[in-house]
């Protein structure tokens, strides 16, 4: 049977750490090979041997002939795509690495204390992979016939997932998300089975307007239903922004549903850099007609501090990685709270996506901000009517308070 995190590198200049490290991740049975290395130097021959073997590494920093952090700048250059753990250090030397990895392209996801502990390890292997491939149990993909029948028979259905003000408990947008319901027995596919299979097949534009036309025909209704204003969150990614005709294909749609570009927040995926210049102009493009811009799953992909000054987004949503027990991970505690810093200074609005657990919620609180958040904790996506009552029940029962034990 494969394991989650099938390999693992294990960099350090002691030898008891590596004996230590090798114990514990035998112990957790989460993976097929450890291996492990007293320098960074023969640990970056082994990775130049197959860039795509290993699917975690965890490094120390301070080591001699080759850091940690020249070996992070290598693993970036080499253009390896799996997780990077480093060794624990003071909050301004994380903050700078993480900024660091993301100019280098490189996945640092965490770091891990001394002495190491079993909990800490395997707690940060969950992350390692939610990163590879966002779930752990990975469903096979439909085939291409079933995803052009669901789209010939209009079965591409939104789901509607709420974003919660922290301090209010409002209501104050949903996302939208793609479900394939079935016209004969109303079974449901998860896109974790059709959307990465339509971006291959170049199907994701007819799924993204077929989702768009619906969710903004039914939005009066909610609002109406819900006896509140709200805003609609959809998905692109940034393969879909190539697209220079993006903006006037949803300004149509608005237009025939007698909406506006205000009413809706357009999310973009972090996991991959926006580059482009075609990305660039529709991104713009699309602020300026009046769209909310969202830089969604911030934690996984590339975009630096820095860069957040100069693209256009209105909204940063925190990657699930980064909020998963973030109430005892030093690392995401100083991620998030350099995000929380730079989102105040340029009055962008913050959401904390994948809260789970009521620990993490009470952390989140400790911030004071307008952060809003999302997960499972309140609901989870849901059809439109299901969703209309689960607001307003929401509506009726919390008031300047969260509720800890939402309906289910």
């Amino acid at each position: 049977m494969k394991k989650v995190v099938p390999n693992i590198l294990v960099v350090d200049d002691s030898k008891a750490i590596l004996i230590v490290m090798e114990a514990i991740l035998t112990e957790l049975d989460m993976s097929d090979t450890i291996t492990t290395c007293l320098s960074a130097t023969k640990a970056l021959e082994k990775v130049k041997r197959d860039i795509n073997y290993f699917d975690a590494i965890f490094t120390d920093l301070n080591m001699p002939e080759m850091d940690g952090m020249e070996l992070i700048r290598h693993l970036g250059e080499l253009n390896y795509q799996g997780a990077i753990i480093i060794s624990e250090m003071e909050h301004k030397v994380i903050s700078l690495a993480a900024n660091l990895a993301k100019q280098h392209n490189a996945h640092l996801i965490g770091n891990i204390s001394k002495p190491v502990q079993l909990t800490q390890v395997g707690s940060l292997l969950n992350k390692v992979a939610y990163l590879n491939s966002h779930t752990l149990i990975k469903e096979p993909a439909i085939s291409k016939t079933e995803l052009i029948n669901a789209l010939k028979n209009d079965e591409i259905t939104p789901f509607y997932q709420p974003k919660i003000c922290i301090n209010t408990s409002k209501i104050k947008s949903a996302e939208v998300l793609a479900r394939i319901v079935s016209n004969t027995d109303g079974s449901i596919i998860l896109p974790a089975r059709f959307i990465s299979l339509a971006e291959q097949h170049d199907l994701i534009n007819e799924i993204t307007f077929a989702l768009f036309e619906k969710a903004t025909s039914d939005f009066e209704n909610i609002k109406e239903q819900l006896g509140q204003n709200l805003k609609l969150a959809f998905n692109l990614s940034p393969m879909q922004l190539n697209d220079l005709s993006c903006p006037n294909k949803l300004l149509l749609i608005l237009k025939l549903n007698q909406l506006k570009p205000s009413d809706i927040i357009i999310e973009i995926t972090e996991q991959h850099a926006l580059s482009s210049l075609s990305q660039l102009e529709t991104l713009n493009r699309l602020r300026m007609h009046g769209f909310g811009l969202s830089l969604d799953d911030f934690g996984v992909g590339f975009t630096n501090m820095s860069q957040l000054k100069n693209l256009p987004f209105t909204e940063i949503k925190i990657d699930r990685t980064l909020i998963s027990n973030i109430e005892i991970d030093q690392f995401s505690q100083v991620v998030v709270s350099s995000l929380i810093d730079i989102t105040n200074q340029e009055h962008l609005e913050l959401v904390a996506e994948g809260v789970e657990r009521p620990e993490e919620l009470a952390y989140l609180r400790h911030y004071k901000t307008r952060l809003a958040i999302q997960g499972f904790l309140f609901s989870r996506p849901k059809s439109k009517s299901e969703f209309i009552d689960w607001a307003q029940y929401w509506i009726k029962v919390t008031g300047n308070t969260i509720n800890y034990k939402p309906p289910s």
